[in-house]
């Protein structure tokens, strides 16, 4: 049990007994049974943290090292805002524009086309309606897919040409993405997919640097975010959790990726550069993301955005002012689709009631496959961030008893 020192939340108009309610409940119903090996949580109102507590340990079945403010966590798309937000950025400096073709920067996708039909090996093809825009890439309206989804044949696609091999640069998988067809036509529907991953690599192009350099140079170094990177150094291993995965028909739990030194995936500095899903990180790290998001780009020293650009970035983008439901059908997505929009990198609602949630207009949020969550509420001035280590994302509904236990916190 860890309950880290915080600002009085009475003086944030929140009840700190409502708030001790969070931890008691993620650790009677999810860590005594087996369910999580842990669950770290934090609330900021105001600016302050009224709110941190870090229940369970690095392996199931208590075993490991008890968690803390430490912890390294897989944040897996919790990457796409950072991502989004260092786009943003060179977008302020003139150096891009939401309505530029994509081929502007990556010439092979001009000639990608759209599935209509037909099979693998033998697709009926089409000319796309327009070429994808780089707005499209924050907003996952570009017609690329994920592997992962099983949805449409172009997924199995992806799984057969194997997009996204850990051993291979985000150069050498945009080109091969550039040769695949596209879902649908380029703001035609919204589907989740490797949209962020190519924007990432407009980033390295626009900027002349490697991603893991430009996020460390302009984003982490000045917020502060010492333990976000694509990789954990030997230094640090002992802080990375074990990560699990649950069955979605058996519900068998099983291993997904080792602690610290064991883990097969975050020991050294990887090839791909995964902007889309790739970045370990901290509650603390991460907090400061969102505090930086909540002052309108802006925390301590750093000025990484001006307000009207992530006042921009929070609304939503999608044709018409539609909800990802409307837009995405059956598509996956890391929150939920009823009511909710999508903005530059994240969801963001546009109707509370339809989201059968407390919550304001305007809240930015989003998650990642380990059910890491958060969110931003500027209406109430409140960030909250969840981290746990369990794949798939959705496979316990932790992330809307988060916001309920949360929401009921506040006094004023």
């Amino acid at each position: 049990m860890a309950d880290t020192e915080t600002a009085n939340p009475a003086e944030f108009g929140m009840n700190s007994a409502r708030l001790a309610r969070i931890p008691d409940y993620f650790g009677t119903r999810y860590l005594t049974t087996g369910k999580l090996p842990c669950m770290a949580t934090l609330v900021s109102r105001g600016g302050e943290v009224v709110h941190e507590a870090y229940r369970g340990t690095t392996h199931l079945a208590g075993e490991g090292e008890a968690i803390g403010p430490e912890t390294i966590f897989r944040i897996y798309s919790m990457t796409k805002p950072v991502t989004s937000l260092a786009a943003m950025m060179l977008f302020e400096e003139g150096d891009l524009r939401l309505d530029h073709p994509l081929s502007r920067y990556i010439p092979e996708f001009a000639d990608t086309k759209v599935w209509v039909g037909g099979s693998m090996e033998g697709p009926e093809l089409k000319d796309p309606d327009r070429e994808i825009e780089i707005r499209d890439l924050f907003t996952h309206t570009s017609g690329l897919t994920y592997g992962f989804l099983f949805q449409h044949p172009v997924d199995a696609m992806y799984r057969e040409q194997k997009i996204a091999r850990p051993d291979e640069s985000l150069e050498e998988m945009c080109r091969r993405l550039a040769a695949l067809p596209l879902v649908f036509s380029p703001g035609e529907r919204w589907n989740y997919g490797h949209s962020t991953d190519v924007l990432a690599r407009v980033i390295e192009i626009v900027s002349g640097q490697t991603l893991d350099a430009f996020f460390r140079e302009r984003i982490f170094g000045p917020l502060g975010m010492e333990d976000t990177d694509f990789y954990v150094p030997e230094a640090k291993w002992p802080r990375l959790t074990a990560c699990y995965q649950r069955d979605p028909v058996s519900g068998e739990v099983s291993l997904s990726d080792g602690a610290g030194g064991e883990s097969k995936a975050y020991r050294t500095q990887p090839p791909l550069l995964n902007g889309g899903g790739g970045l370990v990180s901290t509650v603390r790290d991460y907090s400061r993301f969102c505090l930086c998001l909540m002052n309108g780009g802006r925390l301590g020293g750093a000025h990484l955005v001006s307000p009207k650009t992530w006042e921009f970035m929070a609304r939503n983008h999608l044709p018409g002012g539609a909800t990802i439901k409307a837009m995405g059908d059956r598509t996956f997505s890391e929150a939920r689709m009823e009511g909710n929009g999508f903005g530059l990198g994240g969801s963001v609602v546009t109707n509370v009631a339809e989201t059968m949630q407390p919550g304001s207009e305007g809240t930015f949020s989003w998650g990642g496959l380990a059910n890491t969550f958060f969110w931003i509420d500027p209406a109430e001035e409140l960030i909250a961030i969840q981290m746990t280590q369990m794949i798939p994302s959705g496979c316990y509904p932790i992330r809307p008893q988060f916001q309920q236990l949360v929401y009921a916190a506040i006094d004023s």
